[in-house]
This record gives C-alpha cells, sequence and structure tokens, in this order.
C-alpha cells in the first residue's frame, strides 16, 4: 500500500515547538524561492521561473498551515491549539506581506509584458495574480498602499481572536432531571453532572449534540429560553468589539481601493459579481418564502397554545413531526448509527465516482477518535489521496462541522499528482457503553454534506494550487455538498445502509414515509432564517452601516418572523463573519446549483455511475480553474433555474 503521509507530520505525537518550527521553516523556503524569481532578469522570464516557480513556492507555506495550524482547530491541549493559532496567524500575514512586496509584483509585471503564450490555465493563474495585486492597491500611491496592507494584517488578527473567542466559550445551563421533561432517557443520561445547592444536576452545554436535541425535545419553554439566550451571546461583549473594529477596517479598505463597500470588493470575485445581485436575490427569496414562513408560525401557534418565540420554534416542529406524522429525531436516529451511516456514504461515492476508500489504522492521528482512510480508483492499487475524519466533539476544539485541506492537490513539474489530504471535523454525539453514536436524520445530512467538501478538494484534478479542490467562487463551493444532500432522502440509498442498532432492521417504509411527507415542514421558518443571517452579513458590509452590530442585528430580525430577545448579539460566535464576510448569502445562492445540478441524477438514477463519472470530470475535477456558472452550464447542458430550489421547500413554481 502507498504511504499518502509522505511530507506529513506525525499528528499523534506533535508538539508546539514542532508547529512553531514548521511554520517558520516554510517561510523561510518560500522566502529563499521568491528571491530566486525576484532576482531573475526579466528578459529570461517565464511562466516556469516565474509563476509556476512562485505557486510552489507558496504551496509549502499552504501546507504549513493546512498540517500545523490546523491544530488550532483540533488539538486538545491548550499549548498545542495556541502553537497553532499563532502559526495560524503568522503565516497569514507572511503570505499578506508576501502579496504586497514590490518586488515580485515588478518580476510578475515584468513577465505578462513578454506576451508569452499560454494555456487556459496558465492564463487564468497570470490574470488572477494581477487581479489580486490590483486588489491589495497596487494601483494606489505608496501611502494609501501602505495602510491596505497594514489594516490586511489587522484582519488577521482580529480573525484569529474572533475564533479563539468562540472555540473556547464554555457555557450551559444546569437542570434537574425533572426539569428535562420530553427528553429521552439515553440523553439526560449522556449528560455531564455536577452538584448544585446540594442537589445532582445536569449540565446541558452549547454543543450542537447536547443544544439541538434539547431545544427540540425539552417541554419548558423557561429553561428553553434560558439555553437559547446563552447561546446568543457566545464570544461574548469582547467578539462583538472585535467583530465590529473588524467591519470598520473592511470599510476603510474598501474606500482605499475605491469600492462602495466591503460587499462591492468582496462580490467582484464571486459569482454574482456585484451586490446588487446579490441584494435582488435576496429580496425576490424573502417575498416568495414570506407566506410560507407566516403559515409555518401559524402552525407551530397551533401546537404552542399562542404565540411562539423564537426558542419554542424548534420544539413546535418537532411536536409537530410526532403528531402529524409521527416521525420523531430520536426514534430516527435508532436507525442510523454512524458506523452505517458511513458505510452508506462511503458505498454511493465509491461506486458513483469510480473510487476506493481504505482505512488506514497505522496512520498517526491527534487524537484517538480520529480516523483515517486512502483513496484508490476503484480498481487502482496506488492511493492518490488521503482523508482523516474527526466527528465527535472535544473541549475548547472546533465546535461546529467543516472539511479542512490540509494538502492540496497540483501538478508537479516531473508530472506526477501532488496527492491531496483532507480531513473532516464535526461534533456528533459520542458513542457510550451501552449506545453507539446515533445520528439524527439532519446530522446525517450534515455528514454527507461536509463530505461533498472532502470529494471536492481530494478528487480534484485542477493543475494549479490556486484552482485545487474547493478554491472555487466563495458562493459556488457548497454547491457539490448540498447537492449530495438529497442521497440522503432517497429510498433505495437509505435501504441500504439504515438499520436499527439494536435490532439490525433498516428503516421502516412507514417511517420513510412520514419523514418524506414532513419534508417542507417548518421550510419557510428555516429559510428565513438563513436569509436573515445573509441580509445581517449583507447589511453589515453594504453602503449605509453605522458601525453598531447589534442594533442592526436587532432591526433586521423581523425577517425571522420572531420577536428580538433582548439582551443577546448572536453575531459575537457567528465564525462565518471572517470567512465568509459579505458573501453568507453564497449558502443559499449556491443552494439553487445545487439543487439544479441534482435534476440530472433525478432523471438518471441516483447511482448512475456513467453520470457520476461525467459530474466527477466536469465539476469535481476541475475545481475553480473555469468559472462556477460555466462549471453549471458544462454539467447541466443548459442554462441553470431555480426551479427545483423553489420545489424543495414546497412552493409553486
Amino acid at each position: 500500500m502507498a504511504d499518502v503521509d509522505v511530507g506529513l507530520p506525525d499528528f499523534s505525537a506533535i508538539t508546539p515547538e514542532e508547529v512553531t518550527r514548521a511554520c517558520e521553516d516554510a517561510i523561510a523556503a518560500c522566502d529563499a524561492a521568491v528571491d530566486v524569481i525576484v532576482a531573475t532578469p526579466d528578459g529570461e522570464r517565464t511562466f516556469a521561473n516565474t509563476l509556476r516557480a512562485l505557486e510552489a513556492a507558496t504551496d509549502g507555506v499552504s501546507q504549513a498551515s493546512g498540517q500545523y495550524a490546523f491544530m488550532a482547530y483540533v488539538a486538545s491541549e491548550d499549548a498545542l491549539r495556541e502553537a497553532g493559532r499563532a502559526a495560524e496567524e503568522r503565516i497569514d500575514k507572511y503570505l499578506i506581506d508576501l502579496s504586497f512586496r514590490e518586488d515580485l509584483y515588478a518580476a510578475i509585471k515584468a513577465y505578462a509584458g513578454r506576451g508569452e503564450a499560454l494555456g487556459p490555465d496558465e492564463q487564468r493563474l497570470l490574470d488572477f495574480e494581477l487581479r489580486d495585486y490590483r486588489r491589495n492597491g497596487f494601483e494606489l500611491p505608496e501611502a494609501e498602499r501602505a495602510r491596505v496592507r497594514e489594516l490586511s494584517d489587522e484582519l488577521v488578527s482580529l480573525g484569529v481572536e474572533f475564533q479563539k473567542n468562540i472555540s473556547e466559550w464554555d457555557d450551559g445551563i444546569l437542570v434537574s432531571r425533572e426539569e428535562m421533561a420530553g427528553l429521552p432517557e439515553p440523553f439526560i443520561d449522556s449528560l455531564r453532572t455536577e452538584e448544585a445547592n446540594g442537589e445532582t444536576r445536569h449540565r446541558v452545554s452549547l454543543d450542537y449534540p447536547e443544544f439541538f436535541p434539547f431545544m427540540g425535545k425539552a417541554q419548558s419553554s423557561e429553561l428553553r429560553r434560558a439555553l437559547f439566550s446563552k447561546e446568543q451571546v457566545k464570544g461574548g461583549d469582547g467578539n462583538v468589539a472585535v467583530l465590529e473594529r473588524a467591519l470598520a477596517a473592511r470599510r476603510e479598505v474598501a474606500a482605499l481601493l475605491g469600492y462602495d463597500s466591503w460587499a462591492s470588493y468582496a462580490h467582484e470575485v464571486c459569482m454574482s459579481k456585484e451586490r446588487e445581485r446579490v441584494a435582488s436575490f435576496l429580496a425576490d427569496l424573502r417575498e416568495r418564502l414570506t407566506v410560507k414562513a407566516e403559515a409555518d408560525v401559524a402552525l407551530m401557534a397551533e401546537v404552542n397554545g399562542g404565540p411562539v418565540n423564537i426558542w419554542d420554534w424548534r420544539y413546535c416542529h418537532d411536536q409537530l413531526l410526532q403528531t402529524r406524522f409521527a416521525v420523531d429525531d430520536f426514534e430516527v436516529a435508532q436507525y442510523f448509527p454512524l458506523d452505517a451511516c458511513l458505510d452508506g456514504l462511503f458505498a454511493v461515492c465509491q461506486n458513483l465516482l469510480g473510487v476506493r476508500f481504505e482505512p488506514r489504522p497505522d496512520a498517526p492521528v491527534w487524537h484517538d477518535d480520529v480516523q483515517a482512510f486512502d483513496v484508490y480508483e476503484a480498481d487502482g492499487d496506488e492511493a492518490f489521496a488521503c482523508f482523516y475524519m474527526d466527528l465527535f466533539p472535544r473541549p475548547n476544539t472546533y465546535g461546529h462541522a467543516a472539511a479542512f485541506t490540509l494538502r492540496g492537490g497540483r501538478r508537479l513539474p516531473d508530472g506526477s499528482y501532488q496527492k491531496p489530504v483532507s480531513a473532516i471535523v464535526a461534533n456528533f454525539t459520542k458513542p457510550s457503553a451501552d449506545t453507539p453514536s446515533l445520528l439524527r436524520h439532519s446530522e446525517v445530512e450534515t455528514l454527507f454534506h461536509e463530505f461533498g467538501h472532502i470529494l471536492h478538494q481530494t478528487l480534484t484534478r485542477a493543475t494549479y494550487a490556486r484552482f485545487s479542490g474547493t478554491r472555487t467562487e466563495r458562493d459556488f463551493v457548497e454547491a457539490p455538498s448540498q447537492m449530495l444532500e438529497h442521497w440522503v432522502w432517497d429510498r433505495e440509498v437509505l435501504a441500504s445502509f439504515t438499520r436499527h442498532y439494536e435490532t439490525g432492521e433498516p428503516l421502516p417504509d412507514s417511517l420513510l414515509d412520514a419523514m418524506l411527507a414532513a419534508k417542507t415542514l417548518s421550510s419557510g421558518v428555516m429559510m428565513v432564517r438563513q436569509l436573515y443571517f445573509a441580509h445581517l452579513d449583507q447589511a453589515y458590509h453594504a453602503p449605509g452601516f453605522e458601525g453598531d452590530s447589534t442594533a442592526a442585528t436587532r432591526e433586521l430580525h423581523e425577517i425571522t418572523t420572531f420577536p428580538y430577545t433582548p439582551e443577546t448579539h448572536f453575531q459575537s460566535g457567528w465564525g462565518h463573519l471572517f470567512g465568509y464576510d459579505a458573501r453568507y448569502y453564497g449558502y443559499l445562492w449556491s443552494h439553487v446549483f445545487g439543487d439544479d445540478m441534482f435534476t440530472r441524477f433525478e432523471d438518471a438514477g441516483l447511482l448512475n455511475a456513467e453520470l457520476g463519472a461525467e459530474y466527477r470530470r466536469t465539476v469535481l475535477e476541475r475545481g475553480g480553474s473555469v468559472d462556477g456558472d460555466q462549471l453549471v452550464r458544462d454539467f447541466l447542458g443548459r442554462e441553470p433555474n431555480s426551479d427545483a430550489f423553489l420545489r424543495g421547500l414546497g412552493l409553486e413554481v
């Protein structure tokens, strides 16, 4: 078996000192390579000794970030997480410094002036490099360009601080067993206990495996409000200040560069291109969804016996599922043990895409819960990629679900292909002594979604790292993952892997029928929440924002159809504001394309290997080497539309 871990650290023994050293070594190696590039006489410049050499140099730094700074998100030890955060900040600032080097810019400009005939991938790389320099202010006077650089450095530091404050936020509520009426006994037994005033209390934390079941099942509205209110201040007042400073820095950068707002600056390199298109998209969707959302709330009010608050809606939704559709999340979860879900996920992807995943029990990992897998062609004998799965919560580590690129793919000078390495990190319920990890159906969707990113990252065949895997437009990158969610609703697919964790029986047809009948229940409420997030993100970054992030949070909250909860500031715990800044709408935007692409599988069959191979070639392998709208048109063979997306919400087209 080929060892795909060549060049990767021994994750089982990695130390804070090694993280720091690897970061500095990568930076030093990059500096040395860049010095060679800038020293090359302009008359001797070629694509190989300028742009390809620069990509090779920066890829080493990207790998150091992907493998060592990654410890900031997954390491159990405080010192290792701190070293990872410091490495992440150091590398991000270094890459900013590199992007502002006058001599490197002069070298690339000189090369561009030579007019060398280039292939489409090479021309795209050159065009993107020149575009980046323009967006960094290289057409500005020196003093203004220096200010852009200063602000860019500050934004890196603010982002690291913001994420740290979220990851280390530890809060919850203490409740007696009697106060948890409505919650199943296995869930209650899985909670930590603490002594309070001479009584044993159960602690419900803000971690997803505890927060969402409690909000959906606990009969006490008062306790749901208490837990919800704590979740809505995650990150604390300090993160509100961090965010507002970042928003001010972004506004100043945009103004210096001649944009009317950070939104316009961000959208320029997205599928949307212009913030006005985003505003129109969101406004149209809000108009279409309002009636459905209002009907959803009216139905919830019947269950609630009166007005519904935002901490009630998950409970009301769950009650409707049980009373009108006979669907109970915890009953459904009994048919989705994690191991069976992984078997099903792997079978779907392997059969559809012509690959094979093999576990590597000998691979060094950063925690005992982590598993490693090699990726092969279905009939191949040499692994061409690797991925890790880190699926359970740990204190102070990444609190959501995401896929991380540890090493991107790219074509090497000798013609071989650099083996991509990725990791999926999630927060599913850990197995207990008596019960395996059981996933609610929404968590199965999350698993398939995030694995869609892993497929995008590991199956890439992009020539250059700049366009490898998920390095696409930010408002397209979610489309392949959102498309893969559809497989967890298919009868044939579910029959192939669901099994009751005790009896081994597959998910009953009657239960699946009920789940399918309830699929659009509360879809309006769920989607207007996403619209609220998208509108808020746009408001923070559009012209006219005056700096008070909590005021905007409160003023736009009516979009959700629920009253605003006083004394909260959920934006302090909203990690997407760094990374998806002004582009959170991309989740909705790309959802349209993901649903539209899925229509081809609906017609041809969800396990159609021929279509799967076409999808792999047309979308996954190309990564960002082609614009997202072109990828979609190439796969669909027509112009995309939103019909499938709207039908999926239960709306008339």
